[in-house]
């Protein structure tokens, strides 16, 4: 198969790397990539908002397959102008993305479908929210509506930290996405990333993992895109995800299919495992960055097929084979980030902290005169397989240590929760 993967991030390098592993790849094209992606793939140059150019691209060279490895294209319609000119693509529709496009159609596709969530309210204009904000108290949750990046949304522990977080989002602090926000209440509970295949109709579970949002130790500062992640989640116990999937992915799946929308791809829920069970706070459309990155260390079988079969609607035919290792990443981020990253710094010792058990993801880098270079805020994802999460976790922070960039960080407690479990007994 000739396959074109589209991105230039973690998640993208961890997909070529799975991909490129497969006995049915003939060739793989990435586009923009980057240089741990060159590794895997030949890199192309095409604008990925030009739709039209990217399908010129796949007639050109016979593409069997493209993969969407990113939201933003897939909410500007990319799946549908590929299947418009019958060119195979894994990713939703512009219509089925919406559930990661719009926070508040995703509320309101629970609220039509009784799935458990946050109790909440939609706002187009500034002073009824606050109104709202007023009424309901804190901690409150506000979020952007659109895509912001991973960074449009607030856990306001005051008022005035909602009111805040309410003024960025309508003075334009992300753009559009802001334009409407939703609020909500604030959920206790721990945490969960819950990944499924889907075909329109199947839904496929696979793999769960625990991301880390803060961008410090403790779980403190502002939320970011990621810093870290371990698959599996010991909170999602096999009756969890029966829940998950009785509870939250077959009534979405239902109701997108009654909307006119069926839903292909990935469908990722991020959810929190309350003390009622499992409730939706989001979903992405796609796979998680950096959940993809473990996910992908852990998988027995071939991505390709699962690709195929979720194309071709054969996903009730498939079942899936876990390695009984924990995978655990570290995301590696340029000084300054989320805010302001530095972009230019040379990173040096990335082969010689590779080994057995130890894969390292590239997402923000670049090639300049030679040299490896930081070129966004989250740079290398250093990823690690052990028995447990915490044989993982000193792998992976031991491959970091070998990394000789001191412009970069990393939070020093990927994997807090399971390894004070395991310690536990």
């Amino acid at each position: 198969m000739r396959v074109l993967l589209i991105g230039s991030g973690g998640r993208e390098h961890a997909l070529a790397w799975k991909i490129a592993a497969s006995p049915l790849l003939t060739k793989l094209y990435a586009s923009p990539g980057n240089p741990g992606i060159g590794r895997e793939a030949e890199l192309v140059k095409l604008d990925i908002a030009d739709h039209a150019a990217v399908v010129a691209f796949c007639k050109d060279k016979a593409i069997d397959l493209v993969v969407v490895g990113p939201e933003g294209p897939l909410v500007a319609g990319i799946a549908d102008d590929l299947r418009a000119q019958n060119i195979r693509v894994f990713g939703p529709s512009k219509a089925a993305a919406r559930l990661e496009g719009s926070k508040g159609f995703t509320k309101d596709l629970c609220a039509r479908y009784n799935i458990p969530t946050a109790a909440y309210g939609r706002f187009g204009d500034l002073a009824s929210a606050q109104a709202y904000v007023e009424k309901m108290g804190a901690p409150i949750v506000i979020k952007a509506d659109g895509l912001a990046a991973g960074k449009g949304v607030t856990v306001a522990m005051t008022i005035d930290e909602a009111q805040e977080a309410l003024a960025a989002c309508f003075d334009g602090s992300f753009g559009t996405a802001g334009a409407e926000v939703v609020v909500e209440e604030f959920m206790t509970g721990e945490e969960a990333s819950f990944f499924c295949l889907c075909d329109g109709t199947t839904a496929l579970p696979f793999g769960t993992a625990q991301d880390h949002k803060r961008v410090a130790d403790g779980d403190t500062g502002p939320n970011t895109g990621g810093m870290g992640a371990y698959s599996p989640a010991p909170v999602m116990t096999p009756d969890m995800i029966d829940r998950t999937m009785r509870e939250i992915i077959e009534p979405t799946m239902r109701g997108m299919a009654e909307l006119g929308a069926p839903f292909s791809g990935v469908l990722f829920a991020g959810l929190m495992i309350t003390a009622n069970g499992p409730k939706l706070i989001e979903y992405n459309t796609r796979f998680g960055d950096p959940e993809c990155q473990v996910l992908m260390m852990r998988l027995k079988d071939d991505m390709l097929v699962l690709l195929n079969a979720s194309v071709d609607g054969q996903l009730a035919h498939m079942s899936l084979r876990w390695r009984d290792e924990a995978a655990l990443t570290v995301v590696l981020a340029a000084r300054g980030y989320p805010a302001a990253p530095e972009k230019g710094s040379v990173i040096r010792g990335v082969e010689a902290a590779t080994s057995d058990g130890v894969q390292i993801f590239h997402a923000g880098t670049a090639i300049n005169s030679g040299a490896l270079v930081a070129n966004g805020g989250r740079v290398l994802n250093v990823t690690a397989t052990g028995k447990t999460v915490g044989e993982a976790q000193k792998k992976a922070y031991a491959a970091i240590d070998r990394i000789d960039w001191p412009q970069g960080f990393c939070r020093r407690d990927i994997g807090w929760q399971a390894v004070a479990r395991e310690k536990a007994g």
